[in-house]
């Protein structure tokens, strides 16, 4: 049952943040509500002030240009996303990401920035964007500061959103020549949260299809979204092979660290990462050479 609380509906950026630094710990932010809701009808979350945020209009945009790449305010839908042709044509695997995210209601309301502030480790978008090394923007009264996406989430539920602060654009830097990114999730239900997530991009250097730079990131394998940094130092320089692309997904099941729950256990999570990400670098890497 949710608690009454007071409904406020800042129109600008700057109104909400002088609400959040006005109210601090007693509100709560609320774009497409699709993960606070329920939070607040379990009685998890109470707050006296609820702040909604999403008819901030300035905040809802996809741009994107030949040097500062792709730019997506952070109260822009995942339908919109899905749907852009800018997302398209130039960042393919966020789209093709967010057409399995929930379901159509859920995309069509829920918002980009929401999710990534609600902390999920299962969450679709940021193993994606860690894959294409995105930065967040976020501000507060006191200025704008930007951070790496990988170094957003601390914990279950936990970023590093501090008091007063809001996350306002999501910042995807110009993919390079040659790269090839691929996302995939294990769910029984399908559009349902990742049993595990495995997110990689794959760049080729000029010469022979040498590896010249992999990101490889884990979803729903640890209290947060993670890079397998040494998965990847064994494919970073080399002639990708079958055997080093097992290697590389052994290395990453050790990196993972899954919970057992009641959608699978930890032994099941390893093996999931083990081979998923043997099979996603291979698809990654075929969209490179295809680049």
């Amino acid at each position: 049952m949710i608690r009454d609380f007071e409904y406020l509906t800042p129109k600008t950026l700057e109104e909400a943040l002088t609400l959040l630094d006005k109210y601090g710990d007693e509100c709560k932010v609320i774009a497409g509500g699709q993960s606070l809701l329920i939070l607040m009808k379990q009685g998890l979350v109470a707050p006296e002030y609820l702040i909604d945020i999403k008819g901030i209009t300035e905040l809802n945009y996809i741009k994107s240009d030949a040097k500062e790449g792709l730019r997506i305010g952070a109260l822009t839908p995942h339908r919109a996303i899905e749907k852009s042709p800018v997302v398209r044509n130039g960042f393919a695997v966020l789209a093709e990401m967010e057409n399995r995210l929930a379901s159509i209601q859920t995309r069509n309301w829920g918002t980009i920035g929401g999710n990534l502030c609600h902390g999920d480790p299962a969450g679709d978008p940021a193993p994606v964007l860690i894959a294409l090394n995105a930065n967040l923007k976020m501000a507060s009264l006191k200025g704008e500061r930007t951070t790496a996406i990988e170094d957003f989430f601390l914990d279950y539920f936990e970023t590093a959103l501090e008091p007063g602060e809001l996350l306002t654009e999501i910042q995807v830097p110009v993919v390079p020549p040659r790269t090839g990114t691929v996302y995939i999730k294990f769910n029984v239900i399908e559009s349902d949260l990742a049993t595990v997530g495995v997110a990689v991009s794959i760049t080729l250097g000029s010469s022979e299809g040498i590896c010249q730079d992999v990101r490889i990131a884990l979803g729903a394998a640890a209290s947060t979204p993670v890079r397998a940094k040494q998965a990847e130092a064994v494919l970073r320089g080399k002639k990708i092979t079958d055997n080093l692309l097992r290697e590389a997904g052994q290395i990453a099941s050790t990196e993972a660290e899954p919970i057992s729950d009641i959608y699978a256990s930890e032994e099941y999570r390893r093996e999931l990462v083990k081979v998923l990400v043997k099979r996603v670098s291979r698809e990654a890497l075929a969209r490179a050479k295809q680049a």
